[in-house]
């Protein structure tokens, strides 16, 4: 059974058309019965309208196979009233499902992706921090690719942030506990024994997202599909290393 990453492993950072082998790797699974979930950082669009994007690129995938962080954002931020930062869609789809953007006087900072964050953004979410807002993060991605550049990304903000505030934060999406407790939520519908131990991580994110699940007793996958292109950028410089390091998806179809 598996995990699965979308941005990077199975559609292009580029342009986000399906890599090579992703959707053959869906068939298969589908074809087996084998469980797996879609475990997205997407934060841009709605889930709604990213899951009927992502059909409508040919992945033959039931709503019960798919999760991001907007799913599970109530469940940790329960202020209505928030600052937040990322993309004009990320405000709007917050703004739809309750929340109130309130930059003077926030109880919780939210961060999301944004290829243009400023200096005053960063000297806004400092004020609101120390003044006692919780800083939380959508995910806790390490890099943001976009048009071929790389640019830091949410967890690398997070951790900025929280040097500059000495003030902890806390993560919505992967990696962490509670998006991979509410993912196997979904897997059990599938197979009722499903467990971390039983599961197979793939991501082309070894920071935000192998090296957490690998804690809870996932077998991990490195695709460089996606942010890396070797193994050598990131992978010698880690204390906790990925179980096996592949080109893509299609290196595994075989396997199924």
């Amino acid at each position: 059974m598996y995990f699965i990453d979308v941005q990077g492993t199975l559609i292009s950072d580029i342009d986000k058309s399906p890599i090579q082998g992703s959707i053959e790797f869906i068939e298969k699974l589908n074809k087996k019965n084998i469980p797996y979930i879609l475990i997205t950082n997407n934060t841009k669009s709605s889930s709604e309208v990213f899951f009927e994007f992502l059909k409508k690129s040919g992945f033959e995938i039931k709503k019960e196979n798919y999760i991001d962080p907007l799913m599970v954002l109530k469940d940790v931020v329960k202020e209505k009233n928030v600052s937040a930062y990322g993309s004009n869609e990320f405000l709007q789809n917050l703004q739809y499902m309750g929340y109130n953007l309130d930059f003077k006087n926030p109880k919780a900072v939210l961060i999301a992706i944004k290829k243009d964050f400023m200096p005053d953004e960063y000297a806004d979410m400092i004020e609101a921090v120390l003044n006692g807002a919780k800083l939380v993060g959508m995910h806790e991605t390490s890099i943001y690719a976009k048009n071929n550049k790389r640019y830091p990304g949410v967890g690398a903000i997070l951790k900025m942030l929280s040097f500059a505030t000495q003030k902890p934060y806390t993560v919505v999406g992967k990696p962490s506990e509670l998006f991979f407790k509410k993912a196997l939520e979904l897997l059990k519908k599938q197979q009722s024994d499903a467990d971390f131990d039983k599961i197979t991580i793939i991501s082309d994110d070894v920071v935000g997202d192998l090296i957490g699940a690998k804690k809870l007793g996932m077998k991990t996958v490195f695709v460089l599909s996606g942010k890396y292109k070797s193994a050598d950028e990131i992978v010698p410089s880690l204390d906790i290393k990925p179980n096996r390091v592949l080109n893509s998806l299609k290196d595994m179809i075989d396997e199924i």
